[in-house]
């Protein structure tokens, strides 16, 4: 069913692709998207969104060197080419908070153009602490009962309406085959490892990024979880400092957009976890996984999309996996 944009720049702006499509109508186009992935494997339907508007807890617009005097536009890329920012003075899927600052932000840019001589990229994200456009600021999140902090410009999900439901969920299919162990690979500043954690005697968390990794051990020490350790590691081996048996263990896999890759994929095949959660903002790339680990051996059970993306294209979904049957 069609639906008014709640955006003037809908159309224009690349960032949204359905504010014309009824939210009823967005949940069941993703879940179909994501059941066409997974053909002969149960797939629930989306899980919506509480705010369909207002969610995204941080921006990113960006502006062009200034040239000829004229000050360029603040936004972000327009559709079509060549590529080119379109000016945008809001967002409708950016919670009021930022929205706010946001306004007070661009005026700011605006006053200091003399002072610029290249484009750049900015920064507004709100959190539990408050709202921040310093990329360096340290700020606080609360996700059920974990209390998280993290640098403002560190990747964390952006739809803080949803995430709560997400974290308990894979808490939850982590728990499915009674495993005594949790390894929470690409484990960033902790949230899902930490949420499962209560579950398991002991859960290790494994980071390529130093900095994560010194997040992580911060927030699990913030938030009394006495039974985890935080790992760096290198990427060619992830597991090999993990001190316990695969057949005991529960993974949890939450790659970049791009998927695990081949590297990553033989590390874990080889470990041979009794349970596999796979979280992905790219289930097209995780389908793909997914196949190499059905063909090692692996059956998946389920695959859950949650919409922490409305108005967009965009899906996060959750494959669990469990060794043989």
């Amino acid at each position: 069913m069609p639906a008014t944009p709640a955006c003037p720049l809908f159309g224009q702006c690349g960032g949204c692709q359905l504010q014309d499509l009824a939210y009823d109508d967005q949940l069941a186009l993703k879940t179909e998207e994501v059941r066409q992935l997974y053909p002969g494997i149960s797939v629930g339907g989306c899980i919506p969104s509480p705010r369909p508007y207002g969610y995204r807890s941080k921006l990113t617009p960006h502006f062009p060197r200034p040239r000829l005097g004229r000050a360029p536009a603040i936004g972000f890329l327009k559709v079509g080419l060549p590529p080119r920012t379109l000016d945008v003075p809001a967002c409708p899927i950016a919670t009021p908070a930022v929205n706010a600052r946001l306004t007070l932000l661009r005026a700011e840019v605006q006053a200091q153009w003399a002072s610029y001589h290249r484009g750049a990229s900015l920064l507004v994200r709100e959190a539990s602490s408050g709202v921040t456009v310093d990329p360096r600021a340290v700020v606080t999140e609360v996700v059920g009962d974990l209390s998280l902090q993290f640098s403002a410009s560190d990747f964390f999900q952006n739809n803080p309406f949803l995430l709560p439901r997400l974290a308990a969920y894979v808490a939850g299919e982590t728990r499915g085959d009674e495993a005594r162990f949790l390894v929470d690979a690409y484990c960033g500043s902790g949230l899902l490892g930490l949420s499962a954690a209560p579950a398991f005697e002991r859960v290790i968390g494994v980071e390529l990024s130093p900095s994560s990794v010194r997040w992580a051990r911060d927030n699990a020490a913030r938030n009394g979880r006495d039974n985890c350790e935080f790992l760096a590691a290198q990427a060619g081996a992830v597991f090999a400092t993990v001190p316990f048996p695969g057949a005991d263990t529960a993974v949890i896999v939450d790659p970049p957009r791009k998927g695990c890759g081949d590297d990553f994929l033989r590390q874990l095949i080889a470990f041979a976890p009794r349970t596999i959660v796979y979280v992905s903002c790219n289930p097209e790339t995780q389908a793909r996984d997914v196949t190499a680990l059905r063909a090692a051996g692996y059956h998946c059970r389920h695959v859950q999309p949650f919409d922490m993306f409305p108005q967009t294209r965009h899906v996060e979904a959750v494959a669990t996996l469990a060794r043989g049957g």
